[in-house]
């Protein structure tokens, strides 16, 4: 099993969809550190993760480290930013803090994932 900062990656996917387990990943940026780490023809061939080498995995490991924010770094990078708009004041801000959708979704009739469920209140008369 191969595992990147603290991720376990799957044994039997390609390695370009394994590296997307990784928070920060995506299938794009997959392929930039497989082409960085020197597996350029990785997709192509169809290597899984299991028929890696050692070499291949510490380079994929040297590229990861040295050039991408990625897992912690990325969370604690996020959350940051959140803080700033909240101490800012900033109207983004105020919905992170209130628990409301932040991106201009509306809210009268959806938004139940930020919200939370439904509430009933007890003696309301229709």
């Amino acid at each position: 099993m191969v595992r990147f900062l603290g991720i376990d990656l799957a044994n039997n996917k390609r390695i370009k969809y394994a590296l997307t387990a990784i928070y920060g990943v995506g299938l794009s940026r997959a392929e930039e550190i497989l082409d960085h780490a020197g597996l350029t023809n990785a997709d192509e061939t169809g290597i899984r993760t299991k028929d890696l080498s050692d070499e291949e995995i510490s380079n994929i490991r040297k590229v990861l480290e040295k050039d991408y924010q990625l897992e912690a770094d990325l969370y604690r990078l996020t959350n940051l930013n959140i803080k700033r708009l909240m101490e800012n004041g900033s109207i983004k801000g105020r919905r992170h803090r209130a628990g409301l959708p932040v991106r201009g979704q509306r809210t009268r009739t959806n938004g139940r994932t930020r919200r939370g469920g439904k509430k009933t209140v007890a003696g309301k008369n229709k």
